[in-house]
């Protein structure tokens, strides 16, 4: 039970005039604060300890014989320092700061996690003139109330009985003991009143109900809750609280609690402005000498921000898996596309006069749109590996206009909201490009009756709060805001708009990847979206990059010519590649461009032909193979046996995990799937500069 300090015991004829519906109220008041699983401390304006209540010595365990009244803030301040609470630092240095802190008397807010290992969130709540209360907060767990209401009671009337009959033997004393009784009232008016502010200052959810269902208290917070008063919610019953949708469940709930148990539930319920709140509450019985329920004991806390949370972990979890998928996936169709690029190709070359052309080439771009279908894929996926660098967001924009302004039927009219100084953001322009392509298609097919697309660009600083709720550092970034007129979307389907093959098209009309893609695009890029739509009342999509500095200009003198493939290296490519197929493609590029090829199947076959054949000038290898030794102990070992011979890895992989590793060997990587000048273009780089860091081609050029 809750402290207080202590009092001079009152004569009889003082508690003569109590009445026990006023010490009832007062020590309801008591247990139910005990009955809370944080830990409160109330300090006046010295500050020295005034009230406490069990959780705090169980939340904090302070010795016993340290927390009574009058303790000063700055003891227990000390003796947490002592044991490491406040982790390193100099002793004085840390009471000090915060003692300053707590003199201050403004509200604040803090976690900490103890030695322990148990977090504790802390708050504290000055009281105007008189102190300040601190709430401690388990947060690693949440611990219930224990029912301790019955034998308090019990002692309570044993009390009040003892002091009747004390009053009764004391009626000679009552004309002097009439100032008494007026003071000591005046006394527990002034301590209710305290403990009513004290009650009201936590940020919980607290409330009294009779037998009968109808609040009799509830403190401020309550109240606030179903958007009322504390004045209105008193008098009034549960059901017209909650509401007829809501009253059956808590009507199940009191059933089990008319038991004599104790509940614990979670509810729902949507205000008047449409948006949904949480709430878990526990509900304890309170009992009477004879076993039978009087009243209910209600503890309620806010769970919204944690069921957003939650939310946002399922759906990250879903994003995570999809991903997985598709980046797996994606290697073997890769590995597909090169023998179609690389066969079509060869036939595309071979073919007299170009008499197939008509056939080849709608084959070939089919297939590089493929490729291109499955980089966007593994951007969505976060598996493929962005070229971010300094782009001017406003003149990608302006040169998308006319590109966009084709996508878009006669009707849609587009506007571009230009920054008044270029700004820069951190961000692999093809992808941006492709994003603005997809809101700009979707935005379009929310108008069929035509309307007006805009985009913006600007500025934009996060700073730790709103940073903290974007998932992002603080810092500027570069904002985008793509708006439409449109039909506009439902609110219950905006939670699942990043989902992964959901469409809110028609059947046939959408693959539900486009937005999902442009999340995985910023997302990967270091930003963050969000979408804010209304039905009838257009759709604007939001979101940030971070921003760059302007780059610096280019060499006048251009880069160096790349050396012809095929001349500089004085004997055969050895090929490695576990796939036949793939293998049989790359050895006919690599021949056609005028290499003598060795083939091997795996790792294992191609060190023993390092071994054995001296003569090799160059290393094609596969990066994951079978057999033992894959494509990067291969590299390692040959760098180990021929320091200065070129090498060149290609994958069909694209994920970190994939290439984890690679980054060390100082080897370019050649993706999959490409076609043969892809391939010539990369061994001239590679010969011309043999020692520099890993390049990464993504894809065949479209030609």
């Amino acid at each position: 039970m809750l402290r207080n300090a202590p009092s001079p015991e009152p004569s009889r004829p003082a508690a003569h005039r109590m009445s026990s519906h006023e010490l009832r109220r007062y020590d309801l008041l008591l247990a139910g604060l005990d009955l809370l699983d944080q830990a409160i401390a109330v300090f006046d304006a010295t500050p020295k300890l005034v009230t406490w209540n069990k959780a705090m010595l169980r939340l904090l365990d302070f010795p016993e014989s340290m927390v009574r009244v009058g303790t000063p803030f700055e003891e227990f301040v000390r003796f947490n320092a002592e044991r490491g609470e406040y982790g390193d630092g100099e002793l004085e240095k840390l009471v000090s700061e915060r003692m300053a802190a707590a003199r201050a008397f403004l509200p604040h807010y803090a976690e900490r996690k103890r030695p322990n290992g148990k977090i504790l969130a802390i708050r504290g709540v000055p009281i105007p003139n008189l102190g300040f209360v601190s709430l401690w907060t388990d947060i690693t767990e949440q611990r219930r109330a224990e029912e301790v209401i019955h034998q308090q009671n019990l002692e309570l009337e044993a009390r009040v009985k003892a002091r009747t009959q004390e009053l009764e033997n004391a009626n000679a004393r009552l004309a002097h003991a009439n100032a008494e009784i007026d003071e000591i009232a005046g006394a527990l008016r002034r301590s209710e009143e305290k403990l009513k502010t004290i009650i009201d200052s936590i940020p919980a959810l607290i409330a009294y109900v009779d037998r009968n269902e109808v609040y009799q208290f509830a403190n401020r917070g309550y109240a606030e809750w179903f958007g009322l008063n504390k004045d209105e919610i008193v008098g009034r019953t549960i059901a017209s609280v909650f509401g007829p949708e809501l009253y059956p469940l808590v009507r199940q709930r009191l059933a089990i609690v008319d038991r004599g148990e104790r509940v614990s539930y979670e509810y729902a319920r949507k205000l008047a402005n449409g948006r949904t709140v949480h709430a878990r509450s526990v509900i304890v019985p309170e009992m009477s000498p004879q076993g039978e329920v009087q009243g209910y004991f209600v503890l309620s806390s806010d769970i919204t921000e944690q069921k957003a949370s939650q939310a946002a972990l399922i759906q990250a979890q879903k994003m995570e898996a999809v991903g997985q998928l598709t980046g797996g996936l994606a290697h073997d169709f890769n590995n597909l596309l090169t023998i179609i690029i690389g066969n079509l190709s060869a036939l595309q070359t071979q073919a007299p006069g170009g008499s197939l052309s008509e056939h080849l080439d709608p084959a070939l771009h089919a297939a590089r749109r493929g490729a291109e279908l499955i980089k966007r894929l593994l951007t969505f996926s976060r598996g493929q590996a962005l070229e971010p660098r300094a782009v001017e967001v406003g003149a990608l924009v302006q040169d998308m206009a006319q590109l966009l302004a084709r996508s878009l039927t006669e009707n849609v009219r587009l506007h571009t909201n230009q920054p008044d100084a270029p700004l820069h953001a951190f961000v692999d322009a093809h992808q941006l490009e492709n994003a603005l392509l997809n809101l700009a298609l979707n935005a379009r097919d929310a108008m069929p009756d035509g309307g007006d697309l805009t985009i913006a660009i600007g500025e934009r600083h996060l700073d730790e709060g709103v940073a903290t709720l974007a998932e992002l550092p603080a810092g500027d970034y570069v904002q985008i805001d793509v708006t439409d007129t449109g039909s506009g979307i439902d609110p219950e389907l905006l939670p699942r708009l990043f989902e992964p093959f959901f469409t809110t098209k028609p059947f046939g009309r959408g693959s539900g990847l486009g937005l999902a893609m442009v999340y995985g695009f910023v997302r990967q890029s270091g930003g963050n979206i969000r979408i804010r739509s209304a039905p009838g009342k257009g759709t604007t999509v939001t979101f940030v990059l971070p921003r760059a500095e302007a780059p610096a200009p280019a060499d006048e003198n251009g880069t160096p010519p790349a050396v012809s493939a095929g001349r500089s290296v004085s004997g055969p490519v050895l090929l490695v590649e576990d796939e036949p197929e793939v293998r049989r493609i790359i050895r006919l590029q690599l021949t056609a461009l005028g290499y003598t090829v060795i083939e091997a199947a795996d790792g294992v076959e191609a060190w023993l032909l390092l071994e054995a054949v001296s003569d090799i000038a160059m290393l094609v290898t596969d990066t994951i193979m079978p057999g033992g030794i894959g494509g990067r102990e291969l590299v390692t070992r040959t760098r180990a046996l021929r320091p200065d011979m070129p090498i060149l890895m290609i994958t069909g992989y694209a994920s970190d995990n994939a290439l984890a590793g690679t980054a060390e060997l100082d080897v370019p990587v050649l993706r999959k799937p490409f076609d043969q000048a892809t391939l010539a273009a990369a061994l001239d780089e590679l010969l011309e500069h043999p020692g520099t860091a890993a390049i990464q081609r993504e894809e065949a050029p479209d030609r």
